[in-house]
């Protein structure tokens, strides 16, 4: 609706016949005009929203790509995030995820996959919980765990849980992977899971990132559910870019 308001004040402008000044016509005369080239080219109009649309993508591509430039370090060497893979690996990917999102659990395997097919790859994953209370306590769990030493075990076996993702859920998934719960259920409300959460939140806002998965490989934005073959192209084109 927006694009389309803004297409019509571009048609008005183009409406107004040359040689004469905007401001000496009334307002219902411009919308006469416009109303009369809609009518005569009704197609005008949806090109001026594609024509809007194309600008909006580009300009927010390129702030997208800013962000990547200004937020590399904190994107990629956040000391704060779990690191999986080769830490010192030359090509880095960021997953964006959630626990209670179905397309997160359907690439876990191909992410998976891949870091062990290729021991070159560093994977930064960064907990964004957007879905619910349960996928908040969820986030908050497997950051805690990693005072337990149990990140990746907790991680791999939430991924792997048959239906949402609930307190009582991860309870039961910690419990079962041998954490103590104790330890873990106060180590949820540690300064350093709320400064993870609220980064990710930061991170994908300012990178125009709406929903997960969410990838960032190299200059590569990358949303939604993917497979190995085309994980394993982006992160060789970014290999043979650097």
């Amino acid at each position: 609706m927006k694009l389309i308001k803004m297409a019509l004040v571009a048609l008005s402008l183009m409406a107004v016949p040359l040689g004469a000044n905007a401001q000496e016509l009334s307002d219902a005369r411009v919308k006469e005009l416009v109303y009369e080239a809609i009518r005569e080219n009704p197609e005008i109009v949806m090109e001026a929203v594609a024509i809007l649309q194309a600008r909006q993508a580009k300009d927010e591509a390129s702030a997208a790509q800013d962000v990547l430039s200004s937020q590399r370090q904190l994107l990629e060497r956040d000391p704060n995030a779990p690191v999986l893979g080769n830490p010192e690996g030359d090509v880095t990917i960021v997953e964006f995820f959630d626990y209670n999102c179905p397309y997160c659990k359907r690439a876990a395997p191909e992410v998976k996959a891949l870091v062990a097919a290729d021991p070159n790859v560093r994977l930064v994953f960064r907990e964004w919980p957007i879905l619910g209370e349960g996928s908040v306590y969820a986030a908050r769990a497997a950051l805690a765990s990693r005072n337990q030493g149990k990140y990746e075990e907790f991680h791999d076996a939430m991924m792997g849980l048959k239906g949402r993702a609930t307190e009582q859920s991860v309870l039961r998934v910690a419990a079962e992977i041998g954490m103590d719960i104790e330890k873990m259920t106060a180590d949820m409300g540690s300064d350093e899971v709320a400064e993870h959460i609220e980064t990710s939140m930061r991170l994908t806002q300012a990178l125009g990132v709406t929903g997960t998965p969410a990838f960032v490989i190299g200059d590569a934005i990358i949303p939604g559910f993917i497979e190995l073959p085309q994980l394993q192209k982006l992160v060789d084109d970014t290999r043979a870019a650097n």
